[in-house]
C-alpha cells in the first residue's frame, strides 16, 4: 500500500505550453497586487519613521534616510492620546462581545425552523438593508435615546449588522442537524446546545465576524466627532483626527522650501503619517492569532455548500 501510495504521489501530470503561460501570469498579477498593497504601506511607515523636513525633498520611498522619533512625540504630546486609546480599547472590546453574543444567539433562533415566524422576521431583518435613516434623523433618536455624550452611542449602534447575522446564520445551517438532534436525545435543551454544540464548532465565522466587528469599532472617529461633546470621551482616532485638522490649518506648507526653513523636523505629512502608523498597528497585532479561522469562516460563512 505503501509502495503503491509512494508511486501515486510521484507522477507528474505534464501541462501544455498555454497552461505553463497563463500559470506565469497568474503569478505575475498575484505579485503586482501583492506589491500595489505592500509598497504604500511601508511608504507610508518610511515617512512616519524620517525626518519630515527631510522627507520633504523627496526620495524618501521604502526605508527612512534619516530615522528620528519626533513625529511619534509630537503625536503622543496630546493628553488626550492615551486617554483616547482606553476608550477605543474599551469600546472594541465591550463593542465586539455584545455584537457577537447577539448575533449569534438570532442566527441560531433564525437558524430553527420550528421558529414561528421564521420566513416573514428574515424578510423583514433583510429588508432593513434596503433602507437608510440618514445623518439627521439618526442625529435626532440618538437624542431622544439619551445616547448623545453617552459611552454607549460607540457601542449600542453598532451592535447588529444584517450581514453579519447572515453569515453566522449560513454557518449554523451547515451544521448536521443530527448533531442537535442527539443532543436533545441527550437531555440538552436550546441554550445547551447553542453553548455545547454551536459555539464550539462555529470558530471560524465568529473569528471572521469578531474581526470585522473589532476593526469597525477601532477605526471609527464619525461617532465621536458628531455625537460626543465632551472632549474627554472621544477615542483615540478621533482626537487624532482633529489634531491634525489642526496641525495642517496651522501648519500650511506649500513648498520644500518653507520645509526647510521651518524650525522643527516635524511636518504636516510627517504628522500624518505617524499618527496613521499609531492608529493601525495595534489593530494588525490582532490578525495573527486568527489567521487559521480567517479563509475557512470567510467562504464557509458566505456561500452555503
Amino acid at each position: 500500500m505503501s509502495k503503491m501510495r509512494h508511486l501515486h504521489t510521484g507522477i507528474k501530470v505534464k501541462r501544455s505550453l498555454g497552461e505553463r503561460i497563463i500559470q506565469v501570469i497568474i503569478y505575475l498579477v498575484l505579485i503586482a497586487v501583492c506589491l500595489l498593497i505592500v509598497l504604500p504601506c511601508l511608504n507610508v511607515v518610511a515617512l512616519a519613521f524620517n525626518d519630515g523636513k527631510d522627507a520633504a525633498r523627496g526620495g524618501v520611498y521604502f526605508w527612512p534616510r534619516m530615522f528620528t522619533l519626533e513625529n511619534f512625540q509630537e503625536v503622543f504630546k496630546n493628553k488626550g492620546i492615551v486617554r483616547g486609546y482606553g476608550i477605543t480599547i474599551a469600546r472594541t472590546v465591550i463593542g465586539t462581545f455584545m455584537s457577537l453574543l447577539l448575533l449569534s444567539l438570532a442566527a441560531f433562533a433564525l437558524k430553527e425552523k420550528q421558529l414561528p415566524g421564521r420566513t416573514f422576521i428574515n424578510f423583514m431583518i433583510t429588508f432593513t438593508m434596503l433602507f437608510g435613516g440618514g445623518t439627521v434623523p439618526t442625529y435626532i433618536q440618538y437624542r431622544r435615546l439619551g445616547l448623545l455624550n453617552n459611552f454607549w452611542v460607540y457601542v449600542i449602534p453598532g451592535l447588529f449588522s444584517v450581514t453579519y447575522l447572515m453569515m453566522m446564520r449560513t454557518f449554523f445551517e451547515g451544521i448536521p442537524d443530527s448533531l442537535e438532534e442527539s443532543a436533545k436525545l441527550d437531555g440538552c435543551g436550546y441554550f445547551g446546545i447553542y453553548a455545547r454544540i454551536m459555539m464550539p464548532l462555529s470558530k471560524p465565522v465568529i473569528a471572521v465576524v469578531g474581526l470585522y466587528t473589532a476593526v469597525g469599532h477601532w477605526n471609527d472617529w464619525f461617532s465621536g466627532a458628531f455625537y460626543m461633546m465632551d472632549t474627554k470621551k472621544w477615542p483615540v482616532q478621533t482626537v487624532l483626527q482633529q489634531m491634525l485638522n489642526k496641525a495642517m490649518s496651522q501648519q500650511q506648507i506649500t513648498s520644500v522650501a518653507q520645509a526647510i526653513a521651518s524650525a522643527g523636523g516635524v511636518t504636516s505629512n510627517a504628522l500624518k503619517m505617524a499618527a496613521v502608523v499609531v492608529t493601525t498597528v495595534p489593530i494588525l497585532c490582532v490578525y495573527p492569532f486568527i489567521q487559521k479561522y480567517f479563509a475557512q469562516g470567510t467562504m464557509i460563512g458566505a456561500v452555503k455548500g
